[in-house]
């Protein structure tokens, strides 16, 4: 458990820090709605009140953002402490996920002007990809990862199922 809790403090502690620090740049030193470029990357200060990719929710959607934030929070928290203590991709997708929401419900409850996002748009060639923030890349990497390492459990389970209905089948000849 020691070693689950290091690994939980370090990453959550470290995406919260960036995510808090450049959040804090971008409000200093960006204008709101003007895209400047640094190295290649379109930066644009905007306020999201919404959820992902600016979709909009109902008038107190801010405060059931921060209800559904918090109830993510625990149950992630309660995903994260049932895991196996080897199982990294599981532990390390956990954390990135809590730390990104933690870090967009910081901004949700400190005011009304909603989630800070400065990185973006950028350009597909088929579309605009919305503006984002630090929190919103660990919850996207952090997904993706859970979701990868649900999948490949589901997949661990169904082959030990059917080793055993194989095994039972072998021993009934």
């Amino acid at each position: 458990m020691k070693q689950k809790l290091i690994l939980a403090l370090i990453l959550v502690g470290s995406i919260l820090t960036l995510d808090v620090y450049t959040k804090r740049w971008a409000l200093d030193a960006l204008a709101h709605g003007v895209t400047i470029e640094a190295a290649g990357v379109p930066l644009t200060l905007a306020f999201n009140t919404g959820i992902a990719f600016g979709l909009d929710v109902p008038e107190a959607g801010r405060w059931i953002l921060i209800a559904a934030s918090i109830f993510v929070v625990v149950m992630l928290a309660g995903m994260f402490r049932q895991s196996k203590p080897g199982d990294w991709i599981r532990l390390s997708s956990l954390s990135l996920v809590a730390a990104g929401a933690v870090g967009n419900l910081i901004d949700r409850v400190r005011w009304d002007r909603g989630v800070v996002d400065f990185i973006g748009p950028i350009d597909l060639g088929f579309m605009l990809w919305p503006i984002f923030n630090v929190a919103d890349m660990a919850i996207t990497v952090g997904a993706i990862a859970l979701g990868l390492s649900l999948w490949r459990e589901g997949g661990e389970t169904a082959a030990a199922t059917a080793s055993s209905a194989g095994g039972l089948g072998k021993a009934a000849d």
